[in-house]
């Protein structure tokens, strides 16, 4: 029984710490996967194996520290899935020390947080975490699992690098003319309520993610029924999220349509939509980057 009341507690304070934290971990993540989206999806891996470890947690320690380490290495997994492992671990053989004295050069301002992702992986985690969310270089050291003059000679390279770039823009991402046709089709035939020419446009074995609340075959999400019957309020629109081609969900309100999330499609080998996320439960991912409406709502 006093296990159990330890384990309730625990789980109120996980609760409450990610409701606070989330916005946070959800910036970091972003800026580690260069994704508005990827990086809201790690956070809800990272949030998952953190329940998941819950009973194990050690209470006389602070959760928070706890939850952005588990997330850190949340990012280093996508990351080298995602085909820098050679990468990571050139950087990480790199020499792990630096004559004593503070790191080099100013802090990340706002202008440039996006070009962390030209960074190797640990340069890019401890530039966000000392310049953007103010981490001491000890709390870095702990988190990214090294040491503090690895962490300076980290910022050192990082801070370099960074101000070589403050000029330029993060290189935006490509897609191809057939998915931007897709794209477009996906957004009209949803604004026409042609249920069954959208579903023309999806693969048989799709994924579904509506982030924070379903996860699993789009056939039996009953994600376009849900759409359907509040056909009047919401409407789908073209758009940019830091530089890469999406779909924006507007919703209507007072008379005029607002901002109201993002969805994300993926394609397959055969050029038809196998993966949706649809991202309206998390607001914090409309101010985590740049978002451009491209066309038009009267």
């Amino acid at each position: 029984m006093e296990e159990t009341g330890k384990f309730d507690a625990r789980y109120l304070a996980f609760l409450e710490t990610i409701s606070q934290l989330r916005p946070q971990l959800h910036r970091y993540c972003s800026r580690m996967t260069g994704s508005i989206t990827d990086g809201e999806d790690v956070v809800q891996d990272a949030l998952f194996r953190a329940y998941r470890s819950l009973e194990t947690f050690d209470d006389s320690r602070p959760l928070a520290p706890w939850l952005f380490r588990i997330a850190h290495n949340q990012c280093i997994d996508f990351l080298r899935s995602r085909g820098v492992r050679v990468e990571a671990e050139a950087m990480a053989a790199e020499p792990d020390f630096i004559d004593p004295g503070d790191p080099i050069g100013p802090a990340v301002g706002p202008a440039i947080e996006h070009l962390v992702v030209s960074l190797p992986p640990k340069e890019r985690a401890c530039v966000l975490l000392k310049d953007v969310f103010e981490y001491s270089l000890e709390e870095i050291a702990e988190l990214v699992d090294s040491t503090v003059g690895g962490v300076k000679a980290a910022l050192n390279r990082g801070r370099s690098k960074l101000a070589s770039l403050e000029d330029l823009s993060a290189a935006p991402r490509s897609a191809t003319t057939e998915n931007r046709e897709i794209l477009r089709l996906y957004v009209d035939r949803f604004n026409l309520r042609d249920w069954d020419g959208l579903r023309e446009l999806i693969s048989a074995d799709a994924r579904l993610q509506v982030a924070d609340r379903y996860a699993g075959s789009f056939a039996a999400g009953g994600y376009l029924g849900v759409y359907s019957r509040m056909q009047v309020t919401w409407r789908l629109t073209l758009g940019e999220v830091d530089g890469e081609p999406s779909i924006l969900l507007l919703h209507s309100r007072d008379g005029s349509w607002e901002l109201a999330g993002i969805v994300r499609v993926d394609f397959g080998a055969d050029g038809r939509i196998d993966r949706i996320a649809d991202y309206q439960h998390c607001p914090w991912t409309l101010t985590a980057g740049s978002i451009v409406v491209r066309d038009q709502v009267a």
